[in-house]
């Protein structure tokens, strides 16, 4: 028999604005405790010295996550010029210097070489594994890690602003598995003057926003209250680019044992991807076909 998780069954999307200084697992476990929910997870990482929009699904709505993390995303960050580090950003060590610096104008000039679909190569202190072990890890312990160059689709990348000749602000919207550090190392050796991100913000994911966000001190303030909950998003928040097809109550049951059950829809068309609701509640994820729904993924 499966033991039985502790905790509460929460479901639905809680969004925080993340601090600097802590990683983005740590802050799932805090939103977690705080609703003393028994399943939680994040629905893209963002490094420990980044900030901004991290999206926590709690229990059903962890099987929302990959609508969210598939979604484009948005970036606010500022590169520095002249040096390049270690981790391609301001927590590493710095392991070369330049002084030349770029204008305006060059700046805006190397933009369109990063945008589109183009090959990104991850830094070296990143998640990717290999050979089974994280990168990371394997660059702390002293060994040559060598990544292959991974497929990227940004959409935009622009000049916000240039502070002083060091420094510029630029704002990216991408696909799935982008990282920034890599666009600020490539930038500065395309710019032939080098660079690293200094500051680094995402300012919304798929259909959450910052303006959305709560901070992790309000969140931990209100732990363990029911005024917490209230500030839980609903589970369907992450499938808002998806159809949605309404069922009656023989066919949500159809759907939540994985069978192929008729639905009603107006917007989806042969081969969709939908979502399915009975009385106003999420039953299912699936394929439509001819009227029918054929569920890849099942609410309780």
């Amino acid at each position: 028999m499966a033991r039985k998780k502790k905790g509460r069954d929460v479901s639905g999307w809680m969004l925080v604005d993340k601090p600097a200084g802590i990683t983005s697992t740590a802050v799932v476990n805090k939103v977690k405790w705080a609703l003393g929910a028994n399943k939680a997870g994040h629905a893209g990482t963002l490094d420990p010295a980044a900030t901004g929009v991290l999206a926590i699904a709690l229990g059903e709505a962890t099987k929302t996550v990959p609508f969210i993390t598939d979604d484009l995303k948005a970036y606010r960050f500022t590169v520095k010029f002249g040096q390049s580090t270690n981790t391609d950003d301001a927590e590493g060590e710095v392991i070369a210097t330049n002084d030349s610096r770029p204008s305006d104008q060059d700046i805006r000039n190397a933009l369109p070489a990063f945008t589109g679909d183009i090959e990104q190569i991850p830094p070296k202190f990143s998640a990717v594994k290999i050979d089974g072990q994280r990168a990371y890890k394997l660059a702390r312990d002293g060994e040559d890690v060598e990544l292959t160059a991974r497929d990227l689709f940004v959409e935009s990348l622009e000049l916000k602003e240039r502070p002083d000749p060091d420094h510029a602000v630029l704002e990216m919207v991408c696909g799935k598995g982008g990282y920034v550090r890599s666009i600020a190392r490539d930038l500065g050796n395309a710019l032939g003057c080098l660079g690293h991100v200094e500051i680094l913000r995402r300012v919304w994911s798929g259909p959450f926003s910052e303006e959305d966000c709560f901070s992790l001190e309000t969140i931990e303030d209100l732990a363990k209250s029911p005024e917490l909950d209230e500030y839980l998003l609903p589970l369907e928040t992450a499938l808002a680019d998806l159809p949605e097809a309404t069922c009656d109550a023989a066919s949500a049951a159809r759907l939540q044992n994985g069978n192929p059950a008729q639905v009603l829809t107006s917007d989806a068309e042969y081969g969709d991807t939908v979502w399915v609701s009975h009385a106003k509640q999420p039953v299912a994820i699936g394929i439509y076909r001819a009227g029918m729904v054929h569920p890849n993924r099942v609410f309780v």
